[in-house]
């Protein structure tokens, strides 16, 4: 199983590197992506084992992970990790954790320190895409990243903040998450709310592609003809590049987001754009290619 803690490549002038939280064993397949059969694992297990897939315990392998994109001259961090000492009754695996945070792995695998980053961008609002975004000072949460602009999807704000009831009171988990993760940030002055789409430089752009959340986004970066799309949450799993109709249990609008996840993945190929999914194993990036009416893996990068 890959564990490419310090992976960096070049799309064009911004570079990118990557710095995993961790990557195991995270759930029964076939809870993961709902509606999909056994045999859609077993049929290619060649392509999705070990990095995405344990055959042994039949469980869907992901990755905890941020991507650091240097671009125009700035640091930008694409999603910040579960952080530690989070209260998260919901999901033991993200309850309470503690170990190598995040501002230490930056440092020692991308060479960032908290002051150099510019932009943290949150895909959606989740807690293991926002949980860095802070950290605990003498008992109080502060943003982690003093001098960062937090670029938050605003649809994901008002659902999951107080105006939305904390997402209607669904999940604890939420309320715990914006107030931790969120709200800090709000009070620091260093949030900007974007709806629609987003341009951070004239590399990056964010675009919404809703129903994993209200709020959920990709990021595009085209640079010197060099393309390639952060997905996010709209993949889970490579079988859904295989079979983008299905959504994965935590989409909260399924059908939404699977036509979204259609339309990205379509642009993707006419575009030939790597597509960097939030929590693939493995290498973590991949290029797709048309098969039929879905589409198939035509090469995973080094």
């Amino acid at each position: 199983m890959a564990d490419d803690n310090a992976q960096a490549f070049q799309i064009g002038d911004v570079e990118v590197r990557r710095v995993v939280e961790w990557q195991a064993p995270f759930a029964p397949a076939l809870d993961l992506v709902p509606g999909l059969g056994a045999e859609v694992w077993h049929d290619n297990r060649e392509a999705l084992a070990p990095d995405h897939w344990d055959p042994g315990t039949d469980h869907a392998v992901v990755a905890l992970q941020t991507w650091v994109l240097r671009s125009g001259g700035r640091t930008v961090l694409v999603d910040t990790g579960v952080g530690h000492g989070r209260e998260r009754p919901g999901n033991p695996a993200f309850h309470r954790q503690q170990g190598e945070g995040l501002p230490a792995r930056l440092a020692a695998r991308a060479g960032v320190r908290p002051q150099d980053v510019d932009v943290v961008v949150n895909t959606h609002i989740h807690g293991d895409h926002v949980g860095w975004n802070t950290l605990d000072a003498d008992g109080a949460w502060v943003p982690t990243f003093p001098d960062a602009t937090y670029l938050l999807p605003a649809p994901d704000d008002h659902h999951f903040g107080p105006d939305g009831e904390y997402g209607g009171g669904l999940r604890p988990d939420d309320r715990f998450t914006y107030e931790d993760s969120i709200a800090p940030v709000h009070k620091s002055g260093q949030a900007v709310l974007w709806d629609g789409e987003y341009r951070i430089d004239e590399n990056l752009t964010l675009e919404a592609a809703p129903g994993h959340t209200p709020g959920s986004s990709v990021l595009r970066v085209t640079s010197r003809g060099e393309h390639a799309v952060f997905v996010g949450d709209l993949l889970h799993s490579p079988v859904q590049i295989l079979h983008p109709g299905h959504s994965s249990c935590f989409c909260l609008a399924p059908a939404q987001a699977a036509a979204s996840r259609q339309r990205v993945l379509e642009r993707a190929v006419e575009e030939g754009e790597l597509v960097v999914p939030a929590h693939f194993g493995g290498s973590g990036v991949v290029e797709i290619r048309r098969h039929g009416p879905a589409y198939a893996f035509a090469h995973w990068t080094p």
